[in-house]
């Protein structure tokens, strides 16, 4: 724990310089001067976007019928099939292409 007045500063290593700007009621505003390559950042708003990526890639369950309903497809899931006729149950065969004719 440091006690600092306006003006005074603090040293961290030997290329970063932390100076109490001025003080307000319950906050203080600070100076920081560090070199280009130091990231400085506000642990509330780092701990923000870790919390926002999170809950970015949490699956979400409706994200498909929501989906389907902006496309205009049907959202119910298909009908399992009928184990008793099987060949009712895969989708249809491609039409063959058709073949050039003859020139002969």
């Amino acid at each position: 724990m440091l006690t600092r007045k306006i003006g005074e500063q603090i040293l961290i290593g030997d290329d970063i310089v932390v100076t109490v700007l001025d003080s307000r009621g319950e906050g203080i505003r600070i100076g920081i001067d560090a070199p280009r390559g130091v990231k400085i950042q506000r642990e509330e708003v780092l701990r923000a976007v870790v919390e926002a990526n999170l809950a970015a890639a949490q699956p979400d369950p409706e994200a498909e019928a929501r989906i389907k309903a902006l496309l205009g497809m049907p959202t119910t899931p298909a009908k399992p099939a009928d184990p008793a006729n099987p060949v009712a149950a895969e989708p249809p065969a491609p039409a063959a292409p058709a073949k050039p004719a003859d020139p002969a």
